[in-house]
């Protein structure tokens, strides 16, 4: 079981703090990999943390998971962190994300969307991406690549 959840059974809805890494993925065109997560609804591959792994740990285990895609060499960009990364769902769980953003062009492997997690992955120009990206992976995008 997600570690998260284990810690939902001892805390309710009470804030948690959640470390987690997204991975800005490029082709050989410059385009962006994104996860179409809900309709309408995208993001940057990634994921929370689990008990024992580091930040690029739980990158790779994520990106491979969602996409399919075996990463190489991965470049760590930045850590979001603080009030503005405070976020409630709809069922009342309260939490403070911590994220380790990465990015890369090396990897390899045929892209194929894990049913559970995406409705599908799509390469994004990043000077047009969709409407429906999160504001959060925008930041990330947005301060990387300086789009």
């Amino acid at each position: 079981m997600e570690y998260y959840k284990e810690l939902r059974k001892h805390v309710g809805h009470s804030p948690l703090i959640l470390p987690g890494a997204v991975v800005i993925i490029r082709d050989s065109n410059k385009n962006i990999l994104l996860q179409e997560r809900e309709p309408g609804i995208f993001g940057l591959p990634g994921g929370l943390m689990e008990l024992g792994e580091s930040l690029e740990d739980t990158a790779r285990r994520e990106v491979l998971e969602e996409t399919g895609l075996k990463l190489g060499e991965l470049t760590f960009c930045h850590m979001y962190s603080g009030p503005e990364y405070y976020s409630e769902v709809s069922n009342g769980d309260a939490y403070y994300s911590v994220t380790a953003v990465y990015k890369t062009d090396d990897y390899e492997g045929r892209i194929l969307a894990n049913s559970v997690e995406s409705i599908s992955l799509q390469f994004f120009d990043p000077a047009h991406l969709p409407e429906g990206i999160l504001k959060n992976y925008r930041k990330f995008i947005e301060d990387e690549l300086g789009v």
